[in-house]
């Protein structure tokens, strides 16, 4: 069950970004083409900063801590960015009376082509159903502005999309104007029909060509005040829902490319291994179905007819392998690397403390669907399908592996189901592309699920170490020390950090202390608090999971924030609620304790948890029921983690202005189910440079058996003007919760996570042949 809440109290009229002429007037162009075009001028020159949120101990028993996020974090470097090139980022009114705009962002089913819609409608006027939202191509000239993650598509876009769909409006009115006869102040749009005080009426499709423009010129608008809004701040279901339940939604796979082929690799069985001598190419290439075999740089590339064809062909290669990155590695040769890279913590102070060390287990960033891309390579050009959260630094290092200037290589974004991160990496897209040129035929091709978990992308296995000092009840410092295997961030959130680094007042660091140092926040008044990240082993491949570091950063502050309470005799929700810094933040917490029921009595084996998570202009709350008892923990799972049940999870969050709040509800939902997951089930094993985990079957995510039954999101009421980042958000202050409930019900902090890490609770497959056959029919597994 879910419930929604929406108010303007609160609201901040100063807050927000953009070229501002006035508190909401901006200046935008009506492009040159043949029916209207309309764009958005913003640059960073003149944009406006939101002004730093006031910062106020809850009861003066906490000392300042000073924050960088309160004047820069990640998520306003991505905006920043974004706005050099935000005035290419185009509105269409079409002939037809609809709406066309291309998404520079990916959609990878958080919903932002319903809430990109919803924008344009509020300006426009227009039925939400006419506005048709689909991804754009690479676009060299976007720059920053075609990248997706840090939950910034809403923030960076939110400004441009209105004042483009604002500038339309204008020139339709004034287009209008002459056709009915009515002076355009006179004239009302209203469901994409304008009309005159006389009754005459004409609808916007009519005036597509008439409000073109010749030239390009510079109009001033004014947009929408929340307080006339009819389309954001209410709820809305996704454009695509019925597309994508009744299968008439497209996918990379769904695409009929000519001649595109299925194909599939033989990997390697030790993580980035390479290929040696085939003993029978000849053999298999002979195989039924079987088009081509070819050695490429991963492995060796099988295209055939049918994608069965292929699983097939791959398991009957003999490949010579030659070793790989992680070769001989296992969790325990990495966990000694990162104990022995690990940052002093300094001598201890003179006062009372609370000390611990954490560990986070690797964890796959393996979405519903498989890694996959087409790719059609000719001699001079080629073309790519594929979703991709980074399209334009994929386009560079596609077109420098074919060997081919970056104009000839088109790359098409495709919706895609899923990321949890991984579709920031474009490693289909380019294999892909190796294929089709060595063969020079076009291919379809995906990885196996066991390729995906196996050689995929993984979120790095890290320590971390926390100590706090305090003196009655006032908490004196705050430290933590976070070591983690080497996160790769050569997607293009680096490059963002490249060319802004020089103006963050952070001192000469690298991208992953920057990015780390930018998304993390300190919403307690802990005196004196510093988060260091170390980072070793560049060996594994690598990804920013969603939300990045902060479930594991979150995690470990907030099982440490339970000792504290315990250590002054304080409950767990009321020493959060005295040590956090503003209302904001108290008001989500209070929310949850209040709802949630915090306190009540609960049998032995069983506990709550609560915690809190802040990012991004955003502020969230958590509270779980956990069953830790043995009837709970000992059911029988078939080939599955059993252990305990979250059986009760509320929610609230807080993101500013929450454009779609049924979308904000979703993002939660999932949000809570990988916190979940993260604190309970979800890792994989290294054993031998490889790891054990082949499929779905055996990494445990949350499955239904273990998902709450009673689930509750709360949607705060509007604290901005602006909307704040949300498609990460639900994860950290989940994954706390649950620790702490787990904590509370046994009576042990877990130090270790997945808490189930230990156990084995599958036969692992064979590394050779690479995959499992394909099922013949599942009826074992019936009930």
């Amino acid at each position: 069950m879910t419930q929604s809440h929406g108010s303007d109290a609160g609201a901040d009229p100063g807050a927000g970004t953009g070229t501002r002429i006035g508190r909401r007037r901006f200046l935008g162009f009506v492009v040159a083409a043949p029916t209207l075009v309309a764009a958005a001028e913003l640059t960073p020159a003149t944009a406006a900063a939101a002004p730093a949120p006031a910062r106020i101990s809850g009861d003066g028993s906490g000392l300042p801590s000073p924050e960088i996020t309160e004047i820069l974090d990640l998520n306003d470097l991505m905006t920043v960015a974004a706005l050099p090139t935000s005035n290419l980022i185009r509105v269409e009114v079409n002939a037809d009376g609809t709406v066309s705009f291309a998404l520079p962002r990916a959609e990878v089913g958080q919903g932002i082509t319903t809430s990109t819609a919803m924008l344009i409608a509020e300006e426009l006027d227009v039925p939400l159903e006419r506005v048709r939202v689909t991804l754009a191509d690479a676009r060299a000239e976007l720059l920053f502005n075609q990248l997706t993650g840090g939950s910034n598509t809403t923030i960076a876009t939110y400004t441009p999309i209105r004042v483009a769909a604002a500038v339309a409006r204008h020139r339709l009115l004034e287009a209008a104007a002459a056709e009915l006869g009515s002076a355009a102040s006179t004239l009302t749009l209203k469901n994409g029909i304008v009309t005159a005080p006389s009754g005459k009426h004409v609808g916007i499709g009519a005036l597509a060509e008439k409000a073109a423009s010749t030239t390009t010129r510079q109009v001033p608008v004014e947009l929408s005040s929340r307080e006339e809004f009819t389309v954001i701040g209410k709820p809305h279901n996704r454009l695509d829902a019925l597309a994508a339940v009744t299968g008439r939604k497209k996918f990379a796979m769904d695409l009929d490319v000519p001649d595109a082929k299925p194909a599939m690799v033989c990997r390697p069985p030790t993580i980035n291994g390479k290929p040696g001598p085939v003993a029978n190419l000849a053999e298999v290439r002979a195989m039924t179905g079987v088009t081509d075999v070819v050695e490429i740089s991963t492995g060796v590339a099988v295209r055939a007819e049918t994608f069965g064809q292929c699983i097939d062909a791959v398991r009957a290669l003999k490949v010579s392998w030659r070793p790989g990155t992680a070769e001989g590695k296992s969790d325990e040769t990495v966990l000694g690397e990162l104990k022995a890279a690990e940052l002093p913590m300094g001598p201890k102070p003179p006062f009372h403390t609370v000390e611990e060390k954490f560990t986070f287990h690797f964890r796959g960033n393996s979405a519903l669907e498989p890694n996959c891309a087409v790719a059609d390579v000719r001699e001079k050009s080629a073309e790519i399908w594929a979703s991709l959260k980074s399209p334009i630094v994929a386009q560079q290092t596609i077109a420098a592996k074919l060997r081919l200037p970056q104009s000839a290589v088109t790359v098409h974004v495709t919706e895609g189901g899923g990321s949890f991160g991984r579709k920031l990496f474009f490693d289909a897209a380019l294999e892909a592309a190796e294929i089709s040129q060595r063969l020079r035929k076009p291919v379809k091709l995906m990885w196996h699920r066991a390729d995906d978990a196996r050689q995929g992308r993984t979120h790095p296995m890290a320590t971390s170490r926390v100590r706090v000092a305090y003196a009655g009840d006032t908490v004196l410092s705050y430290k933590q020390r976070h070591t983690s295997v080497s996160t790769d961030l050569g997607h293009g959130l680096g490059e963002i950090i490249t060319a802004l680094a020089a103006k963050l007042p952070v001192g000469d660091i690298g991208f992953s202390e920057t990015f780390f140092q930018l998304s993390q926040t300190m919403s307690y008044d802990f005196g004196v608090n510093s988060r260091l990240l170390n980072e070793t082993d560049k060996g594994f491949n690598t990804g920013s999971m969603r939300n990045v570091y902060s479930p594991d950063v979150t995690c470990a502050r907030e099982l440490i924030v339970d000792q504290l309470a315990a250590r002054m005799d304080k409950d767990p929700y009321a020493f959060r609620r005295d040590f956090l810094r503003d209302d904001r933040s108290r008001a989500v917490l209070e929310k949850v304790a209040e709802v949630g029921d915090w306190g009540r009595t609960m049998p032995d084996g069983t506990a709550q948890g609560i915690a809190f998570h802040a990012e991004y202009k955003a502020v969230s709350a958590a509270l779980v029921e956990i069953d830790c008892r043995p009837g709970t923990v000992n059911r029988p799972i078939r080939d599955g983690v059993t252990g305990p049940r979250v059986t009760k999870a509320v929610f609230a969050v807080d993101v500013g202005l929450a454009v779609n709040p049924r979308g904000l509800e979703a993002q939660m939902m999932g949000g809570i189910m990988d916190g979940i997951a993260l604190a309970l089930t979800s890792s994989l094993h290294l054993r031998d440079g490889y790891f054990l985990e082949a499929s779905w079957d055996n990494y445990f995510y949350t499955r239904q058996w273990n998902t709450p039954p009673e689930l509750r999101i709360i949607v705060m009421p509007s604290t901005s003007e602006e909307p704040g980042g949300a498609g990460e958000l639900g994860v950290a202050a989940s994954m706390a919760a649950v620790a702490c409930a787990y904590g509370r019900a046994t009576g042990t902090m877990p130090t270790t996570f997945p808490v189930n890490h230990g156990t084995l609770a599958f036969e692992p497959k064979p590394t050779v042949p690479p995959v499992p056959p394909s099922p013949t029919d599942g009826l074992d597994h019936a009930r």
